[in-house]
C-alpha cells in the first residue's frame, strides 16, 4: 500500500499516469525505464441523512461502490433497513489507467428492478491529494446522467476561404472527428457511440451527425463537415485570409456523443465545445480534448438532503527509477535492526515523522520482509512497546509501531495460512442458511434461540479445533516473531505465567484470525460480501473466537463480554479442556523446534473469481461466445469451471497447469469488441478472458505472470489480438503458429507467494521522507536542544512528541537520511522535467481540459 502523494514527488496531474522511459544520466547509452504506479487506499466508513422512502416504509438496503469514471471496481456489502449505513470496508488496488474523476456511489438495492442511485462524492484526480489520509465528510452530490461521462476526442479544425457563386468571399469551418478514446460501459458492455457536430452561434445552431459505431469504446469515426460561416455584405471580393474578431468570438463547435440506443433512449456520453476563435492566429487547429459534463443548469442547490458519506482516500502516484538509484536509501533503512538504540534508525525515524505510522508501516514491512530483516526489526520495536507497558493485561493492545509492523507482516505472509485453516468452514458457513442469532432483541418471528445457540456452537467448535489444530501450517516467520514476543513479555512480566501466552494470543487470536472471520472478503476468503445474517454469524463466532483465544480470560470466573446473552452462551466453553488446547497452540506456534514436512508441499491458492471465457468450441448456429466461469489460481494450475453447484461431472472442471503457461498478455480491445480483456497462452490454444473491470484484470494479470515467470520456454513475443476467420487481427498473418508480432512485456520479479517490489516500496518511503522534511527538520533541531541541555524538561517543547533515546546517533541518521534524499531529489526533478515538456498540451497523453481559447 501506499500513501499521499506528496506535492515534491509528483508531477502534472493532467499527464497520463502510464509507464513512461527517461534517462537516468545525461550521457547514459542505455535507456531505462521509470514506472509510474498509481494505488488507492481507504475506507468507506458510513452514511447518514439518507433520503427515506416516502411511503411507510422509510429504510432503505443500501451499497457503495467505488468508479474509476464510469468504471466500477469495488463494491461493499448491503447494509438493510438503514438511512445510516455503516459499511466499515477498507480498500485497496492498482489503478492500471488514467482517469479524470474517483466517484463513490450509493445505491438503494432494489430486487425486481434496477438499483436506484441515491447520489455520488466525485473528485477529480488532482483535487485528491486534498483529502489523503484523513477521515471526511462528503455531501452526496445528485446523480445526473448528463454528468456521468469519460473518455476524449481527436479533433481537428480549419478554416477555408469559399468564393460564393456571386462572388462575395465567406469563410467555410472544416471539422474533422477523428476518433474517441476510452467511452464507458453501457449496461457492463461497450457501447454503440455516435457524435453530433453543431456549428452555435447567436442566431444559428447547424447539427450533423456521424455515423454509428458498433461495440466499441475506442471509435474510429474519421468524418469531415463543412460550415459556412456567414460573412459581411461588403465583401464582395476576395480579400486577404482574415476573420473578423466579432464574429469568431460568438461561433463555437459543440461535439456531443451519444450511444445509439436503438429502441431504447440514447444516452449522453459527454460533450466539448470548442470556440472558433482557436482558428484566429493558425487556420488548423489539431488536439485531443477531455469529454466533459453537460452543464445543464438544474444542479440542486439542495444537496445536502440528499445525505452525507464519511471516506477515508489515500491515492498515490509514484515514479520507480531503475533499481541501481535506490542503493543508498535501501541500505540505510536496512541497517535499522542493527542501530542501537532502535528509535535511532532510519526505519523508526520514517514512522515517527509521518503524519500517519501505517504510512510508513506499509513500505517498510514490505522492504525488511524482501531482505530478511523484518523479524529483528520487529523484536527491537516491540522490546521498546514493553518497556511502557505497565499492566500485563493490557500488553501489546494499542496501536503501536511493533504491533502495526506485525499486523502487517502477518496479512502478508499468513494468506496461505488462513485459506488452508478457515477458508473451508467459512464456505460452509456462509453458503449456510442456518440461524445463529442469540441476542433476544434481535430475534426473528419463528426462531428458538436455544436451536440458534446449538448452530452457533457447532461452528465455534468446528472453527475452534481446526484453528489449535493448526500449529504445523502457521507461516516459520510468524512463529519466529512469536517466540520473540513471548521471550520478551516473560522477562518483563517475571512473576505472571499466563504473560507468555497472552503476548502471542493478541496477535494470532485478536488480530489475525478473529479479524478474518468477520471479514472474509477483505482475506480474500470469500468472492463476495456475505449478506447481513451471515456478517451477524460470523461477528458472533468472531467474538467468541477471540475470546476463546485470550488466556487471560480462560482463567478468570467471568468472561469479558459486556452483553448477558454472551456471557451465558460462553459458559459453554468455559471447559478445562479448551484452556489446554489454546495453551499447546500457543506453545506450538511460538516454539523455535523445526516443524516436520509432510512430505508432500500444499499448493499456495492465489486468486480466484468469476469471469468471462470465450469458449473453446462453437455453438449450434457456429459462433464462438463467451461463458461466465469460476476461475481460481494455485501455484500448480489454473482452473475454471461453473460455479460449483452446478458442477455436476468431474470433466466439467478445466485444468491449465502452471507449468504450461507460456506468457500472459492484455488483449486489444477491437478483437472481440470487449474491454479489460487479457489472454493466456499455453502449449494448446490461448484461452481469452474478459475481467469484470480494469483493476481485476491488471490483479489477474499480474498474479498469472508471477507464478508462471520461471517456466521454461516462455515467449519472447505474442500476438496483442486475436486469431479469427484464419488469421491474425494484429499482423495479417495466416499461420495460426506463426512467431508473435509484438514483445512480451518482462515482468518486475518478485516472490510468487510474496509480491514484494523492492523498487517500489523504497520509492514510498522516499516521497513519505519528501512529504516529511519539515517534520525531519524539526526532529534534527530536537536532537541538537537535547545535546545541549541536558536538564530536567520543565513543559512541553517541539519535540516532545519524537521518541529520542540518543540525540547523538538519531542526529547523525537524521544527517545520512538528508543526504540521500537530496542525491535522490536529482533524477526525479530531471525525470519531471522529461516528463513535463514530452507531453505536448492537447495530445492523448495530456488532452485539452474544457473551452480552449
Amino acid at each position: 500500500m501506499a500513501a499521499a502523494v506528496p506535492a515534491a514527488a509528483a508531477v502534472s496531474s493532467d499527464a497520463p499516469a502510464a509507464s513512461a522511459t527517461a534517462e537516468p544520466e545525461a550521457g547514459d547509452e542505455d535507456s531505462r525505464e521509470v514506472r509510474v504506479l498509481q494505488s488507492l487506499r481507504g475506507k468507506i466508513c458510513e452514511a447518514k441523512n439518507l433520503l427515506p422512502y416516502l411511503g411507510p416504509h422509510k429504510m432503505r438496503d443500501c451499497f457503495c461502490t467505488i468508479n474509476l469514471d464510469q468504471e466500477e471496481v469495488y463494491r461493499t456489502q448491503v447494509v438493510e433497513k438503514s438511512l445510516s449505513p455503516f459499511f466499515s470496508e477498507e480498500f485497496y488496488f492498482e489503478i492500471p489507467r488514467t482517469f479524470q474523476y474517483l466517484s463513490f456511489y450509493v445505491y438503494d438495492k432494489n430486487v425486481l428492478q434496477r438499483d436506484l442511485r441515491i447520489g455520488k462524492v466525485a473528485i477529480k484526480k488532482e483535487d485528491l491529494c486534498n483529502h489523503s489520509g484523513k477521515e471526511t465528510w462528503f455531501s452526496l452530490q445528485p446523480v445526473d446522467s448528463n454528468s456521468e461521462v469519460q473518455g476524449k476526442v481527436h479533433l481537428e479544425l480549419k478554416l477555408n476561404e469559399l468564393i460564393t457563386e456571386n462572388g462575395t468571399v465567406c469563410q467555410q469551418l472544416v471539422v474533422h472527428i477523428k476518433a474517441c478514446h476510452g467511452l464507458p460501459l453501457i449496461n457492463g458492455q461497450s457501447c454503440d457511440p455516435y457524435a453530433t457536430v453543431s456549428l452555435v452561434g447567436p442566431s444559428r445552431n447547424d447539427q450533423k451527425k456521424t455515423k454509428v459505431k458498433k461495440k466499441t469504446s475506442n471509435p474510429q469515426f474519421n468524418e469531415i463537415f463543412y460550415f459556412e460561416v456567414t460573412r459581411s455584405s461588403s465583401y464582395t471580393r476576395k480579400s486577404q485570409f482574415q476573420v473578423e474578431e466579432e464574429d469568431i468570438e460568438k461561433l463555437e463547435i459543440r461535439i456531443d456523443l451519444w450511444n445509439n440506443g436503438n429502441l431504447v433512449q440514447d444516452v449522453f456520453l459527454g460533450e466539448i465545445k470548442v470556440p472558433v476563435n482557436v482558428l484566429r492566429t493558425d487556420s488548423s487547429h489539431q488536439a485531443w480534448y477531455l469529454l466533459q459534463p453537460r452543464d445543464n443548469g438544474n444542479k440542486s442547490s439542495k444537496t445536502d438532503d440528499l445525505g452525507s458519506l464519511r471516506l477515508n482516500i489515500c491515492y498515490t502516484e509514484d515514479y520507480v527509477l531503475p533499481s541501481e538509484y535506490y542503493g543508498p536509501l535501501k541500505t540505510l533503512l536496512l541497517k535499522s535492526p542493527d542501530v542501537q538504540p532502535i528509535s535511532a534508525s532510519a526505519a523508526y525515524i520514517l514512522s515517527e515523522i509521518c503524519r500517519d505510522k501505517n504510512d510508513a508501516v506499509l513500505p517498510l514491512v514490505r522492504l525488511l520482509l524482501h531482505h530478511d530483516k523484518l523479524v529483528p526489526f520487529a523484536t527491537a520495536v516491540a522490546e521498546l512497546d514493553l518497556k511502557d507497558t505497565q499492566d500485563a493485561n493490557t500488553i501489546f493492545r494499542g496501536n503501536s509501531l511493533a504491533t502495526r509492523c506485525l499486523d502487517e507482516m502477518m496479512k502478508i505472509v499468513g494468506g496461505h495460512y488462513l485459506k488452508v485453516t478457515l477458508k473451508p468452514i467459512l464456505d460452509e458457513i456462509c453458503d449456510s442458511s442456518k440461524s445463529c442469532e442469540i441476542d433476544p432483541i434481535k430475534l426473528k418471528e419463528g426462531d428458538n434461540v436455544e436451536n440458534n445457540k446449538e448452530n452457533l456452537r457447532y461452528y465455534v467448535d468446528k472453527l475452534f479445533n481446526t484453528i489449535v489444530k493448526s500449529s504445523m501450517s502457521c507461516p516459520t516467520l510468524m512463529c519466529d516473531i512469536f517466540y520473540s514476543l513471548r521471550q520478551m513479555a516473560t522477562q518483563r512480566f517475571p512473576n505472571d505465567p499466563h504473560v507468555q501466552y497472552s503476548a502471542v494470543s493478541s496477535f494470532v487470536f485478536l488480530r489475525f484470525f478473529a479479524v478474518a472471520v468477520v471479514s472474509p472478503h477483505t482475506f480474500h476468503l470469500r468472492p463476495h460480501h456475505p449478506d447481513a445474517q451471515t456478517i451477524r454469524t460470523l461477528t458472533l463466532i468472531s467474538k467468541t473466537i477471540q475470546t476463546l483465544g485470550t488466556w487471560g480470560s480462560l482463567s478468570k470466573s467471568k468472561s469479558s463480554f459486556k452483553e448477558t446473552f454472551m456471557c451465558e452462551f460462553f459458559k459453554m466453553f468455559q471447559e478445562e479442556g479448551y484452556i489446554i488446547a489454546v495453551k499447546k497452540f500457543l506453545d506450538e506456534i511460538s516454539s523455535t523446534e523445526t516443524k516436520e514436512s509432510s512430505g508432500t508441499s500444499e499448493p499456495v491458492h492465489l486468486k480466484e473469481g468469476e469471469m468471462y471465457k470465450r469458449a473453446q468450441g462453437r455453438t449450434r448456429i457456429g459462433k464462438k461466445n463467451f461463458k461466465k466461469r469460476w476461475f481460481c489460481l494455485t501455484s500448480r494450475e489454473l482452473t475454471y469451471h461453473k460455479q460449483p453447484e452446478f458442477i455436476e461431472r468431474k470433466d466439467a472442471i478445466y485444468t491449465i497447469p502452471v507449468k504450461n503457461i507460456l506468457a500472459v498478455e492484455k488483449l486489444e480491445e477491437s478483437s472481440f469488441n470487449k474491454k479489460n480483456m487479457f489472454q493466456v497462452i499455453h502449449t494448446e490454444k490461448p484461452l481469452y478472458v474478459q475481467a469484470n473491470n480494469c483493476v481485476e484484470a491488471n490483479e489477474w494479470i499480474d498474479v498469472l505472470c508471477r507464478v508462471s515467470r520461471c517456466n521454461q520456454n516462455r515467449l519472447s513475443f505474442y500476438h496483442p489480438s486475436a486469431y479469427i476467420n484464419g488469421n491474425w487481427l494484429c499482423c495479417q498473418e495466416t499461420s495460426e503458429n506463426t512467431l508473435g508480432c509484438k514483445p512480451c512485456t518482462a515482468g518486475v520479479p518478485a516472490d510468487i507467494q510474496i509480491d514484494i517490489d523492492e523498487d517500489r516500496e523504497t520509492e514510498r518511503i522516499y516521497s513519505l521522507f519528501t512529504l516529511s522534511l519539515l517534520k525531519l527538520q524539526k526532529m534534527e533541531e530536537a536532537c541538537g536542544t537535547i545535546a545541549v541541555y541536558q536538564g530536567p524538561q520543565k513543559e512541553p517543547d517541539d519535540y516532545s512528541n519524537f521518541v529520542i533515546e540518543d540525540s547523538v546517533t538519531t542526529f547523525k541518521t537524521i544527517q545520512q537520511i538528508k543526504s540521500v534524499i537530496e542525491k535522490l531529489d536529482e533524477p526525479h526533478e530531471k525525470y519531471r522535467k522529461k516528463r513535463s515538456s514530452s507531453a505536448k498540451y492537447g495530445s492523448k497523453e495530456n488532452p485539452i481540459v474544457g473551452k480552449t481559447s
